[in-house]
């Protein structure tokens, strides 16, 4: 109900706003065609124009206002007017008079429009410009000259990048009359740019005079507006801010939507763990994506948990025809429901309460959806939880995947992809083995007929569900202690974000029967990780929060590998091919077999031992 009326509140502030502009235009062009004649005659107007007069005011008048509708000049946010709606303005404005110009040389045997004063066209013309522009940078004139003065409770902010970004931030604050931010200097490490000024602001040095800056000019917050820097650049950028004493840090995230709609103070956050230890930048061809994905059904398992729910966000994105996201967790499925129902209409969205391992029910939502494209995310992935339950991660991690795979090539799916791991790699842990047993199958099925099956493997994601990132936030807000299983414990990290794009960018490379692995960048150590996310609540580790290790659990590396000498690169630099050997059909098949029967039979030793016969290096013990 608020969000209706607030909707509501909304409609009717644009339409209020909408027809005092078109009211205002009216007014304002029929001056400026007034004008025209006044100056072309010297202040004296011959009678004998005064009809010539009326009929321009007529014509000129509807027609600037259909241009100005077109370009969508009724439609722009009055405090944060910027050049481009100045060159609209400009273009509506030429087009619109040289329009009606042109008529007028046609109609100019008409009694009306003979010995038309063609310098009343031009001179109309720059009136029209100069009077609609006033009306529109009125407010913005008025806020940046008149109302602008630091209030006295304001934050006083230092904005790191002198670029589009940090320029459209400071355009925010300066046009926000009762914004609390008030914008001290800019800092940028181009030396082009020192000493230039950004609406006002100056650039007042360079990321090494932070720590100065920041005392000289009392700042209460630093904000990086870089959405492209580099990670070494963010975290210099920290570590010298925090060297001054500063805490409160917000940065930009790296985001391709900055690149159609202008940035505001919403889009800043507080700056994450993620921002700091993330890996750097990548680059997407939304091109083969947006060709692979668009007018497309598709379907995605595990869809309520982390990459599940972020691969169904990134994927409205490209318009599909249909989404179908399938997920046994009531809960979660019904959150992402309530979040995704009301964007993308486009693309028409079914939610499915279901378990990959039912085989009737999964037979019944291929046949009746009929995908043409599986991103199967469902799986147990916890290693200490499915080393005491062997059968569930069997049950679930395989059988699934096969039952899965199966209809998809009953159904005539186009392209199956199965979203694996980097545990899969020489397992040592049940959850591993049997992920590594699912990419086997994925290559197996490929066999089968005209459905395409590949695999996608990736390292830890920071920010999904029951990751070692959330377990510390809850121990640092007990007070501690933080708990580290070893100090020499590595592991590769991406954000869910990335790593939905990279597996999306390798499924539309194309290559069948393949597992794709992505470049997770350079490993990171736990303990840093953990003194870090310490560090970013305003604490000191060992003082504040102590750090204990633990010890090294059952079926844990100390570090996973993610590539290996076996992969061959693809076109896109962060995405390799891992060579597995060929596959056996008929030995996988028996072993699968072996599998079912000790499942059925509750045998967990049987299971494991047949376990290691698909899975010849499994080190588990």
């Amino acid at each position: 109900m608020m969000n209706k009326l607030k909707v509501l509140i909304l409609n009717r502030t644009t339409r209020k706003r909408t027809i005092f502009f078109v009211l205002s235009d009216i007014l304002l062009i029929s001056l400026a065609c007034y004008l025209g004649f006044l100056l072309r005659f010297d202040g004296q107007i011959p009678e004998r124009y005064i009809p010539t007069m009326i009929w321009y005011m007529i014509i000129t008048t509807p027609t600037l206002i259909i241009l100005f509708y077109f370009e969508k000049l009724y439609a722009i946010a009055w405090s944060f007017i910027s050049i481009k709606e100045l060159i609209k303005l400009t273009r509506a404005i030429i087009i619109a008079f040289l329009a009606i110009g042109a008529n007028f040389f046609i109609m100019r045997n008409l009694e009306p429009f003979q010995s038309f004063p063609r310098s009343v066209l031009l001179i109309s013309a720059f009136s029209a410009l100069i009077l609609t522009g006033a009306l529109r940078f009125s407010k913005r004139i008025y806020l940046h000259g008149f109302m602008r003065s630091i209030p006295l409770e304001s934050t006083k902010v230092l904005i790191f990048g002198a670029g589009e970004a940090g320029e459209q931030i400071v355009r925010y604050i300066m046009g926000s009359a009762y914004g609390n931010y008030s914008p001290i200097g800019l800092i940028d490490d181009n030396p082009m740019k020192l000493g230039i000024n950004i609406h006002g602001v100056k650039v007042l040095g360079t990321s090494q005079d932070i720590p100065m800056l920041i005392k000289k000019y009392a700042a209460d917050e630093l904000i990086i507006a870089i959405p492209s820097a580099p990670r070494h650049v963010i975290k210099n950028a920290t570590i010298a801010a925090r060297s001054a004493g500063l805490q409160k840090i917000k940065i930009l995230p790296t985001t391709k939507q900055f690149l159609d709609e202008e940035i505001t103070l919403n889009h800043i956050r507080d700056i994450s763990i993620e921002d700091l230890l993330g890996r750097e930048p990548i680059k997407i061809n939304t091109e083969a994506i947006n060709e692979f994905l668009t007018n497309k059904t598709v379907l995605i398992t595990g869809a309520a948990g982390s990459i599940g729910s972020q691969l169904c966000r990134e994927i409205l994105k490209f318009n599909p025809k249909k989404l179908i996201a399938l997920d046994q967790n009531e809960t979660a499925l019904f959150h992402l429901e309530r979040e995704l129902k009301g964007k993308h209409l486009h693309s028409e969205k079914k939610f499915i309460l279901a378990n990959i391992c039912s085989k009737n029910k999964i037979h019944n939502i291929f046949n009746s959806n009929k995908p043409e494209i599986v991103f199967h995310a469902a799986a147990y992935k916890h290693v200490s939880m499915m080393e005491n339950h062997p059968d569930e991660a069997i049950r679930n991690n395989v059988f699934g995947t096969l039952t899965l795979g199966r209809e998809a090539l009953k159904q005539g799916v186009k392209k199956f992809i199965l979203i694996s791991t980097d545990k899969a790699i020489n397992p040592n842990s049940v959850m591993g083995a049997s992920k590594r047993v699912g990419e086997i199958i994925t290559v197996w099925l490929n066999q089968q007929n005209s459905t395409e099956f590949c695999a996608v493997r990736f390292g830890n994601v920071l920010d999904s569900q029951g990751n070692v990132v959330g377990i510390f936030e809850n121990q640092i807000r007990k007070g501690g202690p933080v708990e580290v299983t070893h100090p020499e414990m590595k592991r590769y990290f991406m954000v869910t974000s990335e790593a939905c794009l990279l597996v999306m960018q390798a499924a539309a490379i194309g290559e069948a029967g393949k597992v794709f692995v992505l470049d997770m960048g350079e490993p990171v150590k736990i303990v840093d990780l953990a003194r870090e996310m310490i560090i970013l609540s305003g604490l000191e580790p060992d003082s504040d929060i102590p750090i204990v290790f633990t010890g090294i659990r059952h079926g844990e590396k100390l570090f996973e590998q993610i590539l290996t000498a076996d992969e061959t690169p693809t076109k896109h630099d962060k995405i390799f091919i891992s060579k597995l050997e060929d596959v056996n059909g008929e030995k996988l098949q028996g072993h699968l077999l072996d599998l079912q029967k000790s499942l059925e039979s509750d045998d967990k030793e049987a299971l494991i031992q047949t376990l290691r016969k698909l899975v010849p290096n499994l080190n588990n013990k």
